[in-house]
């Protein structure tokens, strides 16, 4: 499996979570890494993504609260979540993006922000 997501739990709004991906082979292969999100009945949208120039985008929702960060040496990459809000909730996947545009997917982890 080239992605493993982990992290993911329920957690009281304002908290913290992180979650962490873990690629089988070597992060420098893919051209960009990031974060999506999916609740039921919705598309499966963008949250975080970071681009092999080293720039990162984010979701307007997140901004200010959420940053995603790797670790080369370890082929992981992060998602921090502050501040997280009920509408956070949601399963968070892991995606990767190779040069030759094939993609990948970790599994699903859910994130529960609830009182």
């Amino acid at each position: 499996v080239p992605l493993q997501a982990s992290g993911g739990g329920l957690v009281q709004p304002g908290g913290s979570l992180r979650l962490s991906c873990a690629a089988s082979g070597s992060i420098f292969s893919f051209a960009a890494m990031g974060w999506f999100r999916q609740t039921p009945g919705k598309q499966r949208e963008l949250v975080a993504r970071t681009v092999s120039d080293g720039s990162r985008n984010y979701a307007y929702s997140v901004k200010g609260r959420f940053t995603i960060s790797r670790d080369n040496a370890k082929n992981m990459v992060y998602l921090q979540m502050n501040r997280l809000k009920p509408e956070d909730t949601a399963v968070y996947y892991c995606n990767g993006l190779k040069y030759n545009r094939q993609e990948f997917w970790g599994q699903g982890t859910q994130v529960t922000v609830s009182s």
